[in-house]
């Protein structure tokens, strides 16, 4: 049988146990849960594929020459002049890239900046010139592109790799043949020293003066003899013969 102290602490007893048990089930439900939200996480990070940023698709399409994907993207509101990573705008990427078609949509994009630059001061003409890509050069020409650019101009990019088309283009819509450079270099220069005769013969015969000198003294003459070019030493050697007989 048992006494009074026994049926009186009886009920302290079982309580205190109730209350333990279920502090112990409030632990492990609380526990499960951060399990479970950690479980989901971790699973999604795992399991979400990966979603190309806007800009990265519009510059893929610009480099493929992509003209649906270029159009798709700027109808739905992308910038024309958006830049990529190395601070090169879409324009001036069409113009490396020889990307002709997607060229085009841009410069029939009315937002479109023509004249806009990358880091290096580079636009989309001059580079179109570098590459000698002779329908980018009439596009930008259509659309009333600067031809006379100050500093490096398009002609220096066109006469340096030898591209007698862009030249003679560009000198047709009224280049400035002796164009100087931030240095005082001309295109005639320029061609010296890439060796390319039939350029340098072409900006002659366009008026290039060949006693002009950079900054440095150098003459387009200096310039062929310092990069070993003995064809257009021999040309421009008989140009100043020609002149000093007048």
């Amino acid at each position: 049988m048992m006494n009074d102290s026994t049926l009186t602490h009886a009920p302290h007893t079982v309580s205190t146990q109730a209350s333990v048990g279920s502090s112990i089930r409030r632990g492990f439900s609380r526990a499960a849960l951060a399990a479970t939200i950690a479980c989901a996480a971790l699973s999604s990070l795992i399991v979400a594929p990966a979603v190309a940023v806007p800009i990265d698709t519009l510059i893929k399409s610009v480099k493929f020459d992509d003209v649906d994907g270029v159009r798709k993207l700027l109808a739905k509101g992308m910038d024309p002049n958006s830049v990529d990573n190395q601070g090169m705008p879409l324009l001036v990427l069409a113009a490396r890239e020889k990307s002709d078609k997607v060229g085009a949509v841009l410069l029939a994009n009315p937002k479109t900046n023509i004249e806009i630059e990358d880091k290096a001061g580079e636009n989309a003409m001059m580079m179109a010139a570098l590459n000698g890509d002779l329908g980018f050069v009439k596009q930008l020409i259509a659309k009333d592109a600067e031809v006379n650019k100050k500093g490096w101009a398009p002609l220096h990019y066109a006469a340096a790799n030898g591209h007698d088309d862009v030249v003679k283009l560009l000198l047709d819509h009224s280049a400035y043949v002796d164009a100087g450079s931030p240095n005082g270099t001309t295109p005639l220069m320029m061609a010296a020293r890439g060796g390319h005769v039939s350029t340098v013969k072409l900006l002659l015969d366009n008026g290039a003066d060949l006693t002009v000198k950079n900054q440095i003294g150098m003459t387009a003459l200096d310039f062929a003899k310092a990069y070993k070019a003995p064809d257009v030493v021999e040309g421009l050697t008989a140009r100043l013969q020609q002149m000093q007989q007048k």
